[in-house]
């Protein structure tokens, strides 16, 4: 039985979300009407997963959300408005543990329910069986339990230290694909990279529209490449990472110019977009495999799995996030379980990996 806390503010939301849920025999729900309520909750309670709202009077979900991850974290999925400004908050909540988010249906929300129901009751569940790093705030942690006494932070995993062979300078693209708890391991990705890096990124994070605008401009903020939402054809350059439009597709096409990435109508046949399948199979066509290196972070499902699978077969490299980091081992697992992934590597070391694997030349 999986114990869902609904918090939210609108005795309306509350009450839908509640019997949206309920109806899932796997669940049993407690709701709370803001932060303070959804704090005193998470001992009487013991909640496995928390959807909490993102805008609410007294404490709003942020700072729960932080009260949260150091008291007795557990799995979060934030609700948030479809808006710039609640765009930005989720980006932030992402940072501060939370799992996933769904965006508020707007709107008449009772007449909505019969679509947005399934979307809450799968972000939910995957919530559930999501990983939070042991580590994350251990020193907030345990002050909290017993008070001035810090702990030490764990080491981060040993360096991937597998002797690897370039490969061949000139045009290369680096391929990556992300879900759920993608932004902070794009943040983990791209931070360390240097602004020369010698390759275009491309990145596939499933999200939706509102969404990847502010999280291309956040990245950009803390990462020393240039970092852009890819919303019209864009000629790919070295120092630059290219976040895919949500709710479409990201696809490499080739103009005389030189290489473009570019958004195009999602396709019915990739169940997941921006998809990270389709984004693989069109840089194929204009480069060699050798030429392309693919990336697969956390996320459920298995989208990318069978195309960087298939790169690998033709002598492209590929890395999967190790299981003792994903937040949900559900895509780099996937890869792995195929035999696709040349790589298994924890998050804290890909942009080393990778930094390994591109020649340096214009970094030099």
């Amino acid at each position: 039985m999986i114990k869902v806390l609904v918090v939210d503010d609108s005795a309306l939301v509350r009450k839908l979300f509640s019997q949206v849920l309920a109806e899932d025999s796997d669940f049993t729900v407690e709701v709370a009407r803001n932060g303070l309520e959804a704090l005193a909750q998470l001992e009487a309670f013991m909640p496995d997963v928390i959807t909490l709202d993102v805008q609410m009077p007294q404490m709003n979900g942020l700072q729960c959300l932080d009260r949260i991850m150091v008291q007795r974290p557990c799995p979060v999925v934030m609700v948030s408005s479809v808006t710039a400004e609640g765009a930005e908050a989720t980006l932030e909540a992402l940072r501060l543990g939370a799992v996933d988010f769904v965006p508020k249906p707007t709107g008449a929300v009772s007449l909505r329910m019969q679509e947005f129901g399934p979307i809450l009751t799968g972000k939910v569940r995957t919530a559930a069986a999501a990983r939070l790093p042991a580590s994350h705030r251990l020193r907030e942690r345990v002050q909290f339990k017993i008070g001035g006494t810090t702990a030490k932070r764990r080491a981060p995993p040993a360096a991937d230290t597998v002797d690897v062979a370039a490969p061949p300078g000139g045009d290369g693209l680096v391929l990556v694909g992300t879900s759920t708890g993608g932004p902070p391991a794009l943040e983990a990705l791209l931070e360390p990279l240097p602004a020369d890096f010698p390759w275009p990124i491309l990145v596939a994070q499933h999200m939706p529209a509102g969404f990847t605008g502010p999280l291309a401009k956040r990245l950009g903020g803390l990462c020393a490449l240039t970092v852009l939402e890819v919303t019209q054809p864009t000629r790919l350059q070295a120092g630059c990472a290219y976040i895919g439009r949500g709710d479409a597709d990201l696809v490499v096409s080739r103009r005389p110019s030189g290489l473009v990435a570019m958004t195009v109508p999602s396709n019915p046949d990739y169940p997941w977009h921006p998809s990270t399948d389709r984004l693989v199979r069109s840089a194929m066509q204009y480069l060699p495999a050798d030429h392309l290196v693919g990336i697969l972070m956390t996320g459920m499902g298995n989208d990318g799995a069978e195309a960087l699978a298939s790169l690998r077969a033709q002598g492209g490299a590929t890395i999967a996030e190790a299981e003792e980091t994903a937040i949900v081992w559900g895509m780099p697992g996937e890869l792995v379980r195929a035999g696709g992934a040349a790589y298994v590597v924890p998050l804290p070391n890909i942009a080393q990996r990778l930094q390994r694997l591109v020649p340096h030349a214009a970094c030099s």
